[in-house]
C-alpha cells in the first residue's frame, strides 16, 4: 500500500511510523515547513519527502490530511482534486461538521472523515510514535454518499494500524466531543483561572496545589492556536455544553451548601458510580461473531449500516466486502464481539432491509 501524509507533525507523522511498520506500506509525506519534512525523513516517519501535495499524492491508494482544523477544508479540497478516482481522503480533525459542509459536490464519495482519540501533551514530528494508535478509537465519518469500497479500505487499514475504528454520524461526532473533549479543556482553564485569581487575592501564598488539581488542569491551556480553531468549529456544540456544566455546578453548589452529608455523599458515589459505567462501557468485548450480509450494489450502503450500528454503540471490529460478479449486488461480512451484541446488530441491519446470517 502507498499512503500519502499531508501534514508530518506528532500525529502525521505517527501515522507515517505505525504504517511503515504495521502496513509495510509506502509512505510519502508533505507539510508546507520544509524542515518538518526533513525532520520527518529523518525519524523514519516518511519514506519519501514529497515537495507538494500533488506529489505526496502521486501513486498513493490511501491519504490523511493532518492539519490544524481551520485549514482542513482547503487541504481537503486540494486532496480530492490532486488524486485519482480510486483514492480514499480522509483527515484526523477533531471536529466533522463544517468540514463536511465545505467538501465540494464531487468529493463526498471518496472523502471519510476520521478522528483518531490519541494525541500527547508534547507536539511535533519529534514526538510521533508508531504505537500512538494501538487500542484507541477512531471515529469514521461516512455520509450516505460515501465508497463502500473505500471505507472498508481505509477502515481495514486503521484497524492494521492498532486502532478501534467505528463509524459515527458527523453531528452526533462534533456533539460527543463537545462533552468528553472539548469541555474537559475549558473547565480547565477555568479551573486555574480561578485559582490563579486566588492566589492574587489572598494576603498569605497558597499551599502547593495537590494531585487532583494537576491531573484536572494538565490540559488548561494547551496549544492554543489549534484549540482556538476546535472551539471556534465546534462552537454551538461547547458553548451548550459549557451551559449544561454550569447547571450542574450550580446543582452541587445547592448540594453542598445544605450541609447534609448523606446527601453529599450520594451525590459524590453517584459520581463515581457514573465513571465506572462510562469507563466498563468502552472496554466489554467478547467472542468475534460473523454477520454476512446481502446487499444491493449502491453508493451509501456499507455507510448506511456503519453508522446505525454505531448509533446503536454496536462496533465493527472488522468488515469484508465481496461483490457478486455482475457488480449489481454482492455481500458483506461484519465481525462483532459479544452473542448479545451480533444478535442485536442483525436486528438492526435487518431492519435497514437486508438479508442477515449470522455465525461464530
Amino acid at each position: 500500500m502507498r499512503v500519502a501524509v499531508l501534514g508530518v507533525g506528532l500525529i502525521g507523522g505517527s501515522i507515517g511510523l505505525a504504517a511503515r511498520r504495521r502496513l509495510e506500506a509506502d509512505v510519502s509525506g508533505y507539510d508546507p515547513d520544509p524542515g518538518t519534512r526533513e525532520s520527518a525523513l529523518e525519524l523514519g516517519a516518511i519514506d519519501r519527502a514529497a515537495s507538494s501535495v500533488e506529489d505526496a499524492l502521486d501513486g498513493a491508494e490511501l491519504a490523511f490530511c493532518a492539519a490544524p482544523v481551520s485549514a482542513l477544508p482547503v487541504l481537503a479540497r486540494e486532496a480530492l482534486a490532486e488524486s485519482g478516482p480510486d483514492v480514499v481522503v480522509s483527515d484526523v480533525g477533531s471536529t466533522k461538521r463544517e468540514l463536511i459542509a465545505r467538501l465540494p459536490d464531487d468529493g463526498h464519495e471518496r472523502f471519510i472523515g476520521g478522528h483518531p482519540l490519541a494525541g500527547a501533551e508534547s507536539a511535533g514530528v519529534a514526538n510521533a510514535r508508531a504505537d500512538l494508535f494501538e487500542g484507541a478509537r477512531w471515529y469514521l465519518t461516512p455520509t450516505e454518499r460515501s465508497s463502500g469500497v473505500l471505507y472498508d479500505r481505509l477502515q481495514r487499514a486503521l484497524a492494521d494500524l492498532g486502532a478501534r475504528p467505528q463509524a459515527i454520524d458527523a453531528e452526533a461526532h462534533d456533539r460527543l466531543m463537545a462533552t468528553v473533549s472539548h469541555l474537559p479543556h475549558v473547565i480547565a482553564n477555568v479551573l486555574v483561572r480561578q485559582a490563579a485569581t486566588a492566589a492574587e487575592e489572598e494576603s498569605e501564598r497558597l499551599p502547593e496545589v495537590g494531585p487532583s488539581f494537576r491531573d484536572t488542569t494538565r490540559v488548561a491551556g494547551a496549544n492554543p492556536a489549534i484549540w482556538g480553531d476546535i472551539f471556534a468549529s465546534n462552537r454551538d456544540a461547547v458553548a451548550r455544553e459549557v451551559e449544561a456544566a454550569s447547571e450542574r455546578l450550580r446543582e452541587a453548589a445547592a448540594v453542598i451548601r445544605s450541609g447534609d452529608a448523606s446527601r453529599v455523599a450520594a451525590w459524590h458515589g453517584a459520581a463515581r458510580d457514573d465513571r465506572r459505567r462510562l469507563l466498563e462501557a468502552d472496554l466489554a468485548g467478547g467472542e468475534l461473531h460473523q454477520l454476512r450480509i446481502a446487499v444491493e450494489n449502491r453508493p451509501g450502503t456499507v455507510a448506511e449500516i456503519a453508522l446505525a450500528l454505531g448509533r446503536a454503540g454496536v462496533n465493527i471490529e472488522d468488515m469484508a466486502l465481496y461483490p457478486a460478479p455482475d457488480m449489481r449486488t454482492g455481500a458483506v461480512s461484519l465481525w462483532v464481539a459479544g452473542g448479545a451484541r451480533a444478535e442485536r446488530a442483525a436486528e438492526i441491519v435487518r431492519a435497514l432491509g437486508h438479508s442477515v446470517s449470522l455465525s461464530e
